[in-house]
């Protein structure tokens, strides 16, 4: 149950920003005991593997906060976050944590099947997330983009930490994403409802 919980918040996490959770992967698994990663994960850990993510992230993270801008990268990351979304998951639930130190048959099952369930679950917060930007931008003419850039960050570092550390709490996110969704096809009906012209049905 643990595993589970740490892939999928990993891959949420991805779905936000596909640089984080990698590379908190990466550095937990580097320089501390908290997270031992499987043999055909331990790329992850590497010197040259950590500063390129720190790099692409940096330039993610700049990206994702200039309107406009930030809709071009989430074209470009529709293919890139669920690609780390997969390899967070694989990673993630198949590592011996503080958590998890005994990761379930279905992980160690053929190598596809995680990669393939974070892939699903980082496409799906990605296209949220995607579909909630121009309902941002529409309504605070662009100056919201940054904030909730922010957010979606500082978000995606708390639940890849978390997904680690209390897995538990993985499905407290995933509620609140669930309320946040709600919120996205409420506001989204109501723009359209707002853009109809009068007398019209």
């Amino acid at each position: 149950m643990f595993e589970l919980l740490t892939g999928t918040g990993l891959a949420a996490s991805a779905g936000l920003n596909a640089y984080v959770p990698l590379l908190t992967v990466g550095l937990l698994a580097r320089y501390t005991d908290l997270l031992d990663l499987p043999a055909g994960w331990q790329w992850l850990g590497d010197g040259w593997v950590i500063a390129i993510l720190a790099v692409l992230l940096a330039v993610e993270v700049v990206a994702d906060k200039v309107p406009v801008v930030d809709h071009f990268n989430d074209v470009v990351q529709t293919v890139v976050r669920p690609t780390a979304g997969g390899l967070a998951f694989g990673a993630g639930a198949g590592a011996e944590t503080v958590t998890v130190d005994d990761p379930g048959g279905f992980f160690s099952s053929p190598g596809w099947a995680p990669v393939v369930v974070g892939v699903l679950i980082a496409l799906g917060v990605h296209l949220v997330k995607a579909a909630a930007r121009p309902v941002v931008n529409a309504t605070t003419a662009g100056v919201g983009a940054p904030v909730a850039s922010t957010a979606e960050d500082a978000a995606s570092v708390v639940m890849s930490v978390v997904a680690i550390l209390l897995p538990v709490l993985v499905l407290v996110f995933l509620a609140g994403l669930a309320l946040f969704v709600g919120w996205v096809v409420r506001r989204r009906t109501e723009r359209r409802r707002a853009r109809r012209p009068v007398g019209h049905r």
